[in-house]
């Protein structure tokens, strides 16, 4: 059958089993094993795990405020870069209308129909179109917007549309008059 150091080995463990659970195991004296946890187990463990929460949820929401800061401005240079080339690849007049208020900016040609909107995401805001105007015009709401026209074959506009987030941070994202293509900077607070 085993070995005799097998059957001694399985002795001593029954043996410590029937230790464990009282004297014959399932006797009337005997106490059930104890198994789950308690009513003050659970809350210490609920409240360490709200009070990680809370620690770090600041700087978990400032980090995802940076991603969509960086998102946006990666945005605004895609779609002012599209309307670069849009103007000089089908050698048509491209317009773009900036409006803060709104926080979105808009792209017609004179192509019939063409038209593209970028509206800027929450907690993202289209703080300034730089430089700055004295005589902005207004749209129908009074509120104040930029109309730009990309010519073919033209110098694009120097402009920078500068953005900000609920944490202060502020980048502008600025068409190079010399190459077209838009670049993003920081802006280091005064």
């Amino acid at each position: 059958m085993g070995s005799p150091a097998g059957t001694e080995l399985m002795r001593t463990f029954l043996a410590g089993k029937r230790s464990k659970t009282g004297a014959g195991g399932q006797g009337p004296g005997a106490r059930p094993p104890s198994s789950g946890v308690t009513l003050l187990e659970m809350l210490i463990v609920t409240a360490l795990i709200g009070a990680l929460a809370a620690v770090s949820y600041p700087s978990v929401s400032s980090g995802l405020d940076s991603v969509r800061m960086a998102s946006s401005c990666d945005d605004v240079a895609t779609f002012l870069n599209s309307g670069v080339n849009r103007a000089e690849r089908r050698q048509k007049a491209v317009e773009l209308v900036i409006s803060p208020k709104e926080n979105r900016i808009t792209m017609f040609s004179t192509e019939a129909g063409f038209s593209r909107v970028l509206q800027l995401p929450d907690g993202i805001s289209l703080e300034a179109i730089l430089p700055a105007v004295e005589n902005q015009e207004s749209g129908p709401d009074g509120a104040p917007v930029r109309r730009l026209i990309l010519m073919p074959g033209a110098t694009v506009p120097a402009i920078g549309i500068q953005l900000a987030n609920r944490h202060g941070a502020h980048r502008v994202v600025r068409l190079d008059p010399m190459t077209g293509f838009p670049r993003v900077e920081s802006v280091v607070p005064k």
